[in-house]
């Protein structure tokens, strides 16, 4: 039996901890930060979302533009808000003009998110609510099309939003019509723009709760611009990203690349972690995402800046995507 607290047993861990750094240490890819040939490589492309910048408070939009250029992501995921440079009191002249200073740059907006969702339910019991979320939905689809994305992250509905007291809890069969209602009346404005719906799976809005419900969700409008936007930590509470990559397969357009940590988690933001800092099974959740074919964005999503030199978190991020991705 191994006994840990054997000088003997310590002696041999070290020798053996010390003899396998040196061998990395002597590869001449790790030296140099270089992919190393025996590792797989995979053809996802890298993206950042702007949550992990300290946006609009210590940085414009074109710096965080130009460092995550700079750390080498392929993409960056934009937020639309009620505030910023990205909201309604922009228009098609001012996305346009972000669009072309992201082709000046050299960076893709990979996709287009926002937390509006929340605040306007497009199932919410207040038929304002509604109102309002599906007239900034149809906003976030124009905007999407002028910025020269053709993903946007759809929030379908909600039987429960615990962090909000305002808001009312829906009947399932009640959350399930309203949703579908929004998402059909969607879809129009959406082939126009040339835009995809792409449905997010969240776990603690009590809606689209199993791969089994989501695929039967986006089945159900028989449209190529409804699709899966898969997060992989939203669902880690409870399940396991890489059974739902298998299961959804072709019909995921998009991905969030979100840590999360089973460790003490009080069901709050903080249980999402920088990336590889967490218990995500990550070898399992690439080749998954490989099997299906995938060859689109992953997208780390953490709403966590950092409150000093808020750029560590954005090379650190790229560091540990090019390791997965088999680039070092």
């Amino acid at each position: 039996m191994f006994d840990p607290t054997s000088p003997l047993c310590r002696r041999d861990l070290l020798a053996l901890s010390a003899a396998a750094g040196s061998a990395f240490l002597a590869s001449p890819a790790a030296a140099e930060g270089k992919a190393d040939p025996t590792k797989k490589k995979y053809p996802f492309k890298k993206s950042i979302n702007l949550w992990a910048f300290p946006y609009p408070q210590k940085m414009t939009l074109e710096q965080c533009l130009r460092l995550a250029k700079d750390a080498g992501f392929d993409g960056i995921e934009l937020n639309y808000d009620l505030d910023s440079d990205l909201s309604p009191k922009s228009g098609t002249k001012e996305f346009e003009a972000i669009r072309k200073t992201a082709d000046k740059v050299g960076i893709a907006v990979s996709g287009l998110c926002s937390f509006l969702f929340w605040p306007y339910p497009l199932t919410s019991n207040d038929a304002a609510k509604r109102t309002r979320g599906m007239e900034l939905a149809a906003k976030m689809i124009e905007a999407a099309r002028d910025l020269g994305t053709d993903n946007l992250l759809v929030v379908p509905g909600a039987v429960h939003i615990p962090w909000r007291t305002d808001y009312e809890p829906v009947p399932n069969d009640v959350c399930d019509k309203r949703a579908k209602e929004a998402v059909a009346k969607a879809i129009p404005l959406a082939e126009k723009a040339g835009v995809t719906l792409n449905i997010e799976n969240i776990f603690f809005n009590g809606y689209l709760m199993t791969p089994g419900e989501m695929i039967a969700f986006v089945d159900s409008f028989q449209s190529d611009r409804v699709k899966v936007h898969f997060d992989t930590g939203n669902i880690m509470m409870f399940q396991f990203p890489e059974h739902w990559i298998k299961q959804l397969g072709t019909r995921i357009k998009n991905v969030h690349l979100k840590e999360f940590t089973k460790k003490g988690t009080d069901y709050s933001l903080e249980a999402f972690r920088p990336l590889l800092d967490g218990t995500t099974n990550w070898p399992a959740v690439l080749e998954a995402f490989d099997q299906t074919g995938y060859k689109g964005y992953l997208t780390f999503e953490y709403f966590h800046p950092y409150s000093h030199w808020p750029e560590a978190l954005v090379y650190q991020t790229a560091d540990s995507l090019d390791r997965m991705l088999g680039l070092k």
